[in-house]
């Protein structure tokens, strides 16, 4: 039996009285790459915040990993995020900071490892997304796919339970974003990390998506549940149709 690592059950998401998303529900198995998708302004990544502990449902549930982030205190959530790797759009880098220093960041807040060992560990996780060598540079003299990939070994630095994603090919040319696919599929399958992806990227739903919700602003919520094929072939809401062969409404 496939345990469920993230249970999101009835959940309302709102800026004040600003109601976002309502009645979402479903859950994340482990091992598996999970896509949020929908168009702009469908609530995505203000779900992604939901998910990840920056906000706290005050309507409904979320549980990750056995703990409840709507009723858990604030020391147990910051611990527990100690468990989830996120890589931001932008990448999350600190650009004053090189390579080494932004990945030796998450290392520094957690455990004490003596420099050796810190050095060995960072060259290791620059290794796993190609980019071994690069410890001195700085954010700024990368390309975007690099950064991304530097982003993604920071996300990663301290061998994450779960791996979260906001957008992860925004921005990147055709060759680049396949490049990002690799690095997803091969850290899923070679480690079993469970992924949550928000993206917008059709070809990384079919390529990586094991299942995917899609949401939507009118609805405030899921209109589609299930596997990208499931979703493709969906003919009973024209809505859905459209999104995953790019058709206008």
């Amino acid at each position: 039996m496939v345990e469920e690592v993230i249970v999101v059950e009835n959940l309302q998401a709102a800026y004040g009285e600003n109601v976002i998303l309502s009645d979402v529900s479903f859950q994340v198995k482990r091992g598996e790459i999970f896509a949020i998708v929908g168009g702009s302004g469908c609530g995505k990544s203000t779900l992604l915040k939901y998910l990840i502990g920056l906000m706290r449902p005050h309507v409904g549930r979320i549980i990750v990993e056995g703990v409840d982030m709507a009723t858990a205190d604030d020391e147990t959530i910051n611990a527990h995020r100690k468990r989830f790797g996120v890589l931001f759009q932008s990448g999350g880098l600190i650009g004053s900071m090189t390579l080494a220093e932004n990945i030796a960041l998450p290392l520094k807040e957690v455990k004490k490892i003596p420099p050796f060992f810190l050095a060995q560990l960072i060259r290791a996780k620059l290794s796993m997304v190609n980019l071994a060598g690069y410890e001195n540079h700085y954010p700024a003299e990368l390309s975007g796919g690099m950064r991304k990939r530097a982003g993604l070994a920071r996300a990663m630095a301290l061998d994450p339970a779960i791996l979260f994603f906001d957008e992860p090919t925004a921005g990147l040319d055709p060759v680049t974003a396949r490049e990002i696919y690799d690095l997803i599929s091969t850290i899923n399958k070679g480690m079993e990390t469970t992924m949550v992806i928000v993206t917008h990227d059709l070809e990384l739903i079919f390529r990586l998506a094991h299942e995917v919700i899609l949401l939507h602003s009118e609805e405030k919520g899921i209109i589609a549940y299930g596997t990208p094929k499931q979703l493709a072939e969906f003919e009973a809401d024209r809505r859905v149709m459209n999104f995953f062969q790019r058709k206008s409404p």
